[in-house]
């Protein structure tokens, strides 16, 4: 019993010690371009999750600005069509003192001309 608990208590010493032995100020030095490399990985890891949620929010804004305009596009569209009809036209040049032809217009030719 007394055997197994001096060795444990050995073991325990040799875990101590290989701790002792990563964790020295040499080895830090040591492995300080290492965790300089991850601290900048680190970095661009979070850089690149916010510029990643700036872009959605930016994308999400130009389609709703796109979709309004394809609305507004479809309505001056439409309103146009309605105005081009020939009985909207006919009501919209009235105040102007102009009338729709009743009789067919007259084709003026050239006499001089010979055909």
């Amino acid at each position: 019993m007394i055997m197994e608990e001096q060795q444990e208590i050995k073991e325990q010493k040799d875990v101590r010690f290989t701790l002792r032995k990563f964790l020295s100020y040499r080895w830090i030095l040591r492995n300080f371009p290492f965790f300089l490399f991850l601290s900048v990985l680190g970095v661009i890891y979070i850089y690149n999750g916010h510029f990643a949620d700036k872009q959605m929010r930016e994308i999400n804004k130009v389609s709703k600005e796109l979709k309004e305009l394809q609305y507004e596009y479809k309505t001056l569209k439409s309103d146009v069509m309605f105005r081009s009809k020939q009985s909207e036209l006919a009501k919209a040049v009235e105040p102007f003192g102009l009338k729709e032809l009743t009789t067919p217009p007259v084709v003026l030719t050239d006499s001089s001309i010979v055909k």
